[in-house]
């Protein structure tokens, strides 16, 4: 095979990307990969990761202004420096750059840096520092992501109006910020700046703020948020932003229907994604809608040999779902080219779970409540609230709950739900609990430790069926 020649290529490097182009060389498979940016795309190096490492500095920042809670006393005023969190979060996101850089090396995947077009289904030419290259391949994954997507009166310029990255690595901190969209992007940068002691407004088009979740998760956080000094405006809109040097001036249409001007420092725009797709010959080869790339359940498109994972495919946008798509695109690949060892399974869309990573946090699987109602289902419903856990109470995280939908006829787990302390780690426990098919019974015969956030999630279970123990 010739050295521009290969078995598979995989046209992004992301989470979704650079995990099909390990998978495919653990298979056997001579694999590439095409990056014009940052390896570890988005998630990486602009997204989930360093996210979480500013974050963590707020959650720290919070404890520390709260320290008399816990019997300790801190001398002085406690005052964030934007610059040493901006660079611990850079640092975090470099560290896992050249972290994949080494997981590359170490499967013998070879690295193309440049934009990637393809010129056939299964061929492309990468445009970087080496010039231009011709690759050709038995298969290519494309996995290009998405970006953030604009408001159309007032597209982000970095100064005043930002999108996440502009607000990762901010050169001041704002006064007063205007947050536009409540999904978790939004919800995480304004629990950020809010805990930075910023005053934050969030502006939310629907009438509930994180609208994917339950509706009791949705109520309990806004509340929450609200106690922490945020201001919240549902079923609103921002009609107009007018950006100068001094800040940004808003009007905002509010849920009855009231226009008023407002006056922010800055503006994050949180309001979706914009799925990179254009100018990389995907036209002739892919079915597309609303620039989304159609795949069937392992990743096929249309065209025979072109596979699509990731943001650039239907949702939901998340790095987990674009990394399990790249392993069962790499296993059907496979498949298709004689390995018989390999057995891929189709996406189950409906046992990925969401994370939230604000103060508290948000963390679900499944169908929520008002869903599975729709979908026919008579349900059983348990609800714990975090004051009745031990270790809640003991970590000064008494605020929360988790709540459990189940099919009354067969006990099927449904969905859950929860908000609060550390629930971005739990959730994985219900999302198992999915995927194995799970009934209330299963659950329920499981022992789970004590002292534990965990021991909320038996006891959601117990309570569906009338018999939780400590509450």
């Amino acid at each position: 095979m010739a050295d521009n020649q290969y078995d598979v290529i995989v046209l992004g490097s992301g989470p979704g990307g650079y995990v099909a182009a390990i998978r495919c060389a653990q298979l056997g498979l001579k694999t590439a990969i095409v990056e014009r940016e940052n390896l570890g795309g988005i998630c990486l190096n602009w997204g989930c990761i360093p996210t979480k490492a500013m974050l963590r500095s707020a959650e720290i920042k919070h404890y520390m202004d709260n320290a008399t809670n816990y019997g300790l006393k801190v001398a002085g005023e406690i005052e964030a420096d934007l610059e040493a969190i901006v660079k611990r979060s850079r640092g975090v996101a470099k560290q896992l750059n050249q972290g994949v850089a080494h997981l590359m090396k170490k499967n013998k995947i070879a690295v193309h840096m440049g934009e990637g077009t393809l010129t056939g289904a299964t061929s492309l030419t990468v445009k970087g520092d080496k010039g231009e290259e011709k690759l050709s391949a038995s298969h290519v994954i494309v996995a290009t992501g998405a970006r953030a997507r604009d408001l159309p009166f007032a597209p982000a310029d970095g100064k005043r109006i930002w999108t996440y990255r502009h607000a990762m690595t901010p050169s001041e901190l704002p006064k007063k910020l205007l947050v536009v969209g409540s999904g978790a992007i939004g919800i995480e940068f304004a629990s950020f700046y809010n805990d930075m002691d910023c005053e934050v407004t969030v502006v939310e088009m629907l009438d509930r703020i994180v609208p994917v979740e339950d509706v009791d998760v949705s109520t309990f956080l806004e509340k929450n948020l609200k106690k922490q000094g945020m201001t919240i405006m549902t079923g609103a809109g921002v009609e107009d932003i007018k950006a100068d040097a001094k800040g940004v001036n808003a009007k905002i249409k509010d849920a009855k229907g009231n226009v008023a001007e407002h006056q922010f420092s800055h503006c994050i725009v949180a309001i979706g994604i914009m799925p990179n797709t254009e100018n990389i010959g995907l036209e002739s080869h892919a079915e597309m809608d609303r620039g989304f790339i159609q795949i069937d359940p392992y990743g096929r498109t249309k065209s025979k040999g072109l596979w699509a994972i990731g943001d650039c495919t239907p949702g939901p946008w998340l790095a987990h779902k674009a990394s399990h798509e790249g392993v069962t695109a790499a296993e059907a690949i496979a498949q298709e080219m004689g390995n018989s060892e390999v057995h891929p399974h189709p996406l189950d869309r409906n046992a990925i779970p969401g994370c939230t990573y604000c103060h508290p946090q948000v963390a679900s699987v499944g169908m929520t409540e008002a869903r599975a109602k729709e979908a026919g289902f008579e349900v059983k419903v348990g609800n714990f609230p975090f004051i009745g856990n031990g270790k809640a109470i003991a970590l000064g995280e008494a605020e929360g709950f988790i709540k459990t939908v189940f099919d009354a006829k067969t006990g099927e787990l449904l969905g859950a739900h929860m908000v609060g302390a550390e629930v971005t780690e739990l959730i994985q426990g219900y999302t198992v609990g999915k995927v194995l098919e799970t009934t209330e019974a299963e659950l329920m015969q499981t022992v789970f430790p004590h002292p534990t956030l965990s021991e909320m999630m038996h006891e959601s279970v117990l309570d569906a069926y009338g018999r939780a123990l400590h509450y």
